[in-house]
Order: C-alpha cells, then structure tokens, then sequence
C-alpha cells in the first residue's frame, strides 16, 4: 500500500457501497486499485499520464473517474458516507457556508461546446457500457464555454469556485462550483439546497440544519428572509452600509437583526474544511476542461476528508 491509498479500514467501509461490476465480458479491473489511481493523481496533480504504474493502465483510470464523476457514483457514495455519519451520531449540524476561489490552468481552457462534441476515433464517452451499474451517460446536460464550465475572470485571474457548507467538524456537505467572478450571497440557497443527508432505513432525508453560520458577504435581506422561512436560526453578521440605511428609515427600518459574537467563532470550521480540501493538490488548482470532471475531483476529496476524520 502507498502512501495516500486508502487503508483497509476505509476500504471496508467503501466496499460495500460501490456500484457492482461488470457483467459483460472482459476484464474489469479491480475497484481498489483504480480508486487508489484516481486519489493519487487528485492528491499529487500529476498529469493522468504519469500514473505509477501499479495503478493499472492510466486510461482505466481516468475513465473511471470520468465515468463516475459523470453519473454521479462518487456523490453517491459521499452521500452514503454521510447518512452512516448521521446514524452514528457524528455529525455536527452546526453548518458554516463560505466559499473558496481555485485558480484554473491554462489546460483548463478549451472544452467544446454542448452539442457539437463528437468522440475521437475509436474511443467512447465514459467507461464500457453497463459495467458501473448505471445507464451509460457521455455527461451532464449543458455546459460548454466559459460560464458553462464554470470558467471565470476574477482578481485571481482564470478562476473556478468552490461553495460550499460545512458541519461543526470540518467535512463538507454540499459543493457547488460557479465561475470565478460568482459573488457568494446569491449562491447560498443553492448551497444549502444541497444539503441533503439520508436516512438509514424509514425516513426523509435531513435537510435543515440546526444553525447556519456565515459572514458578511450572505447578510442580504433575502438570504435572512429565506433562513426564516425554513426556521433555521443563523448568525450572520451585519453590514456597516445595511445598519446605517436600517437606522435612517427609522421605526420602518425594522429591528436590529441578532447576532451572537461568541457563536459566530465556529464558523472557522469552514475555513478549516476549505484547507484540508485543497490539500488535494487537483482541487487547488484545477486542471480539468469540463466542470463535471472536476466537481468529481472535488467530491472525492471530501469523500476521502470523511473518512478519514
């Protein structure tokens, strides 16, 4: 075992998870190596080319991870890893929303648009069809062009970002990917939209936090008026700009909203699940052409943070 793949101990927990294997003939290569492949090369940034060669053959890999990001087996197993989390009990539903800016490199750039995509001679859209235990899919509806890709011009330069919520132990549990020059407050439904935990067994999936930390950049009257609707208590501080138009209307102005100083210390923990996400060095700074592919990258890393906290 390298350094970097996954443990038995994590292994046993994924395995029972995984899609089944192929039924039709040929070989299928073995799920541990092939994940162990794709999480060297998310860990390191290395060109999928220069795999080492105990991963297997680096095209296996990479259509794998191609393949899954596309059909949506890496969110569902995250998404599994999160319901097991919450029948145990370990999960903090303190929930911190924040955002984090990933620089794109120039091989980035370039995807073709949704609609004139042809597959090169002699190859296919995703893995060998069937074998994952999904319906073959070339990849999500849409995208294509800058914005379509989550490609954007900010102060960074040709940048993605990464919103995400994060619970009270610094594991993310939504991820939504926009173009760099995105604002964060009109994302934050989005985001929180995305939390959705199952049940093991009878019942609907949790949704609704306990409490919903952030900072300044989600104050806005909709964002709050939302948070009231769903009943969820928050802590988000106030402008300076919004507290003296607030107090210029006077008695139509509305009441101060509240905010608890002490509290709003753990929203660090999203910062803190931002650092160990772009310890992954394919998440902090994207390499991939098509949005997809990367929010795959993404959801693997915070698979493996899962595990391994």
């Amino acid at each position: 075992m390298g350094r970097g793949d996954l443990t038995n101990a994590e292994w046993d927990r994924l395995e029972s998870l995984l899609p089944p294997g192929g039924a039709r003939g040929g070989r299928w290569s073995d799920y541990r190596q092939v994940i162990n492949g794709v999480l060297y090369r998310v860990r390191t940034g290395v060109q999928w080319r220069d795999l080492p060669e105990r991963f297997g053959p680096w095209e296996t890999v990479y259509k794998r991870h191609r393949r899954w990001s596309a059909d949506g087996t890496w969110t569902m197993l995250l998404s599994r890893i999160h319901a097991a989390e919450d029948a145990a009990g370990q999960v903090d539903w303190d929930v911190s929303v924040d955002s984090t800016v990933v620089r794109a490199h120039q091989h980035a750039a370039g995807a073709r648009r949704a609609g004139g995509r042809d597959p090169p001679k002699g190859d296919r859209w995703g893995d060998e069809p069937g074998r994952s235990g999904v319906e073959e899919t070339d990849g999500p509806a849409g995208g294509g062009g800058q914005i379509g890709e989550c490609l954007g011009r900010s102060r960074g330069g040709f940048t993605t970002k990464i919103h995400l919520a994060a619970d009270g132990r610094c594991r993310p549990l939504a991820l939504v990917l926009t173009p760099g020059h995105y604002g964060d407050g009109p994302q934050f439904e989005r985001v929180l939209e995305q939390v959705s935990v199952p049940r093991i067994g009878v019942g609907r999936p949790r949704t609704r936090p306990d409490h919903v930390l952030a900072d300044k950049a989600y104050t806005s009257r909709r964002n709050r008026r939302y948070l009231r609707r769903r009943g969820i208590p928050h802590t988000i501080p106030e402008r300076l700009d919004q507290q003296r138009h607030r107090k210029n209307r006077g008695s139509r102005g509305g009441r101060p909203t509240g905010f608890d100083s002490e509290r709003y210390k753990k929203r660090n923990t999203v910062e803190r699940a931002i650092n160990r996400l772009k310890g992954f060095r394919a998440v902090a700074t994207r390499y991939e052409k098509r949005a997809y592919i990367y929010l795959g990258t993404v959801t693997l890393a915070a698979l493996v943070i899962w595990l391994r906290t």
